[in-house]
């Protein structure tokens, strides 16, 4: 199981004004939790955001460096971003030892083009992206790959058909679909115009008209 190692320092200060003065000297205000406890603590800006850059949907274990030379194993459980200006405005972490199981959700990735989309036009559906797994942390994998080159049209991978090892229980339902290939949609033919009937004069203007041209015989003669 990868580390990283990001320096940290515990802080006393807490409140917006003071996260905002964080930010402003490019630290970024952070929370470690444990067994119902909390740390405030700080981060580097540069350090806090190359994790969660070069880690984006892994699951890694930081070793997070004191200056009183403590060392703390944490997990990343979220983060907040601006909505407008999309700069890292806090970070949560989770407090882990290796000798206690955890329970995580791990992304799921595709390897492979599935034989019924190459050659047979099928659809492919993703149906889940991650699973919750419980086991030490290190042996959480930091993705589940899975292999769906050989998916045909009405085939699919379920959760029960994951591999991780008897150390890694699964915790999802086994009976739930990660990803799926469904046949094209057929587009239906719509039905031929149907011609419209061709216009009958009324009798009542034929009459007319065959009464109109008896009145000039007459007046002729």
């Amino acid at each position: 199981m990868e580390k990283i190692s990001i320096n940290a320092e515990k802080r006393e200060e807490v409140g917006k004004g003071i996260a905002r003065s964080l930010r402003r000297n490019n630290m970024i205000p952070a929370i470690l939790y444990r067994a119902g406890d909390s740390l405030p603590i700080k981060l580097s800006h540069k350090e806090i955001t190359k994790f969660i850059n070069t880690t984006s949907g892994e699951q890694v274990i930081v070793n997070l460096h004191f200056k009183d030379g403590e060392t703390k194993l944490a997990l990343l459980k979220d983060y907040q971003v601006d909505p407008i200006k999309g700069n890292l405005l806090h970070a949560d972490f989770f407090e882990v030892s290796l000798t206690e199981e955890v329970k995580v959700s791990v992304h799921v990735s595709t390897v492979g083009e599935p034989i019924g989309v190459k050659r047979d036009g099928g659809i492919l559906q993703y149906l889940l992206r991650e699973v919750e797994i419980e086991c030490l942390p290190d042996r959480m994998p930091g993705h589940i790959e899975i292999d769906i080159s050989g998916l045909e049209i009405g085939q699919s991978i379920h959760v029960s058909d994951l591999k991780l090892g008897e150390d890694i229980r699964v915790l999802t339902n086994p009976e739930e679909v990660i990803v799926n290939v469904i046949a094209p949609a057929v587009e239906e033919v719509a039905p031929a115009a149907i011609a419209a009937p061709e216009a009958i004069e009324p009798e009542l203007i034929k009459k007319g008209k065959k009464e109109e041209e008896e009145g000039k015989e007459k007046e002729s003669k």
